[in-house]
């Protein structure tokens, strides 16, 4: 089902049942999954692959060269997942050299209209990215992460899962899973307790997490001494786990931390 005026190269690998719409334009190395939808005018090119029932919708541009000036046309990547829903005026480059030679985005995904998704960037599964919202390069975002409309994280930046950026955030440094971030230049005021409630999370789970949080950002110690406190009252809780295991992993990063 591909529009006469669509252009689509010969070497292109296109699935049977692929809707591709009209003055689209579909480069030599795409490979367009079972199911996927593509709309009016939205241009994909380079080694691209888009997984199953994703649709792309009009002045979407995907899989071109990244704004990067190092970048000298090397083969690099973009990897696309299933179920995921591409819209007005979406960009998603390619991955480069000096990176991890692709670029990344799971399953399940909702990208609003005008959002930016840089070179070598990891975006996880059932994350939703506000209009204009921005991912400068090597940003790696967890599962079930909200970022608000014109959010800009900063590049190589970690947000971890289950965290939620207010709308027109500027984020320059690591977000906590389940932490809740705002502000011009970024903090963390609180965990994403509406968030983990509508997940269904038991509340002495919430609990332990909302303790371990103000244990680790009281002030009263070093972030890392508060981390170990908080590993040994509250370590054996999954959702604290993770907490603790995103920190402790990269320990010359520095996080969000709350407003002083």
């Amino acid at each position: 089902m591909i529009h006469p005026t669509a252009i689509v190269s010969s070497s292109a690998q296109i699935a049977e049942n692929v809707k591709i719409g009209p003055y689209s334009v579909i480069g030599n190395n795409v490979m367009l999954e079972e199911g996927v939808e593509v709309s009016s005018h939205v241009c994909i090119d380079g080694y691209t692959r888009v997984g199953r029932e994703t649709r792309i919708f009009p002045f979407a541009t995907i899989g071109f060269a990244p704004q990067d000036l190092k970048f000298k046309g090397e083969k690099t990547c973009l990897i696309i997942g299933e179920h995921n829903i591409i819209r007005e005026y979406v960009t998603i480059h390619l991955g480069t050299k000096g990176g991890i030679g692709k670029t990344v985005v799971g399953d399940g995904n909702l990208f609003m209209v005008g959002v930016h998704i840089a070179h070598d960037c990891v975006v996880e599964n059932n994350v939703v990215m506000g209009n204009n919202a921005t991912l400068g390069g090597h940003v790696v975002v967890g599962d079930d992460v909200i970022i608000g409309g014109l959010a800009a994280i900063h590049q190589w930046t970690r947000i971890g899962c289950g965290a939620i950026i207010g709308g027109m955030s500027g984020v320059e440094k690591d977000v906590i899973p389940y932490g809740a971030v705002k502000g011009e230049r970024a903090h963390i005021y609180d965990i994403n307790i509406i968030g983990l409630r509508r997940a269904g999370v038991e509340k002495q789970e919430i609990f332990a997490l909302k303790k371990a949080y103000e244990i680790i950002f009281s002030g009263q110690d070093t972030i890392y001494e508060n981390i170990e406190k908080s590993e040994k009252m509250f370590g054996d809780r999954p959702y604290v786990k993770q907490l603790i295991d995103f920190m402790k992993k990269e320990k010359n990063r520095s996080f969000c931390l709350p407003k002083k």
